[in-house]
């Protein structure tokens, strides 16, 4: 019996999966990025390692509700920062998937290939925007066969004397698609950099404490007693 079950269970890992029309997978993907929420509220850490004209390597804390964000930073070049340093402000997030992932509205998709990806098939599509634009464009997307949502977003970019192409990679947390990881090749003022950006240990509270946003008061500075 249990040889039986292992050579069920052998034939059932060695079977391909269907590969769907390429059009369907987009059909859906369209559909799955229609209905995908974005978190108001969330916290999460993040590693930055960049080569290149500042190199440096640090280790952040974010919380976020909508545009508040607080931002910790906790170590810098593999040394811890006591007191970490906490600056808190207003900003869009700009590796939010709804911004970055091309639609049918903006692109033409291409199909290229399947990729086997453990039981299932992703899709592969070369990306070209309907109006042309030298800022930031997709160049290609890899479609999760599974969820229909984003893998992969190759990009490039370039703004003045900075011109760079990157990859970043999603993946679903919860009901959410967030970024795990980008890597960029970039020639800034026509010199290399490179910068990885890791992100991870997500939670998505209901809320944050107004405090959350509130910048720590500086510690009050010692003086000597009168002699």
């Amino acid at each position: 019996m249990r040889i039986a079950a292992l050579f069920g269970l052998l034939v059932l890992l060695g079977m391909t999966p269907v590969q769907l029309d390429s059009q369907i997978v987009l059909e859906r993907y369209e559909l799955e990025m229609g209905d995908l929420k974005v978190p108001k509220t969330m916290i999460f850490s993040y590693t930055v390692s960049q080569s290149g004209p500042n190199p440096i390597e640090a280790r952040h804390m974010i919380y976020r509700s909508g545009l508040d964000v607080r931002d910790e930073t906790l170590a810098v070049d593999g040394t811890p920062l006591r007191p970490k340093i906490v600056r808190i402000g207003q900003r869009e997030d700009r590796y939010e998937i709804q911004r970055v992932a091309p639609r049918a509205s903006t692109y033409t998709m291409l199909f290229l290939r399947a990729i086997r990806d453990g039981g299932h098939l992703d899709y592969e599509y070369e990306t070209t925007p309907l109006v042309a634009s030298g800022g930031f464009v997709v160049e290609r997307l890899v479609i999760d066969g599974d969820s229909y949502l984003p893998t992969v977003i190759a990009v490039r970019s370039s703004s003045g004397d900075a011109q760079g192409t990157g990859k970043l990679e999603y993946a679903k947390i919860g009901p959410y698609c967030v970024p795990v990881s980008v890597s960029v090749d970039a020639q800034i003022h026509g010199k290399p950099a490179r910068e990885h950006i890791a992100w991870g240990a997500y939670r998505f509270p209901p809320s944050l404490p107004p405090s959350t946003f509130v910048a720590p008061k500086p510690l009050p500075h010692a003086t000597l007693p009168p002699i």
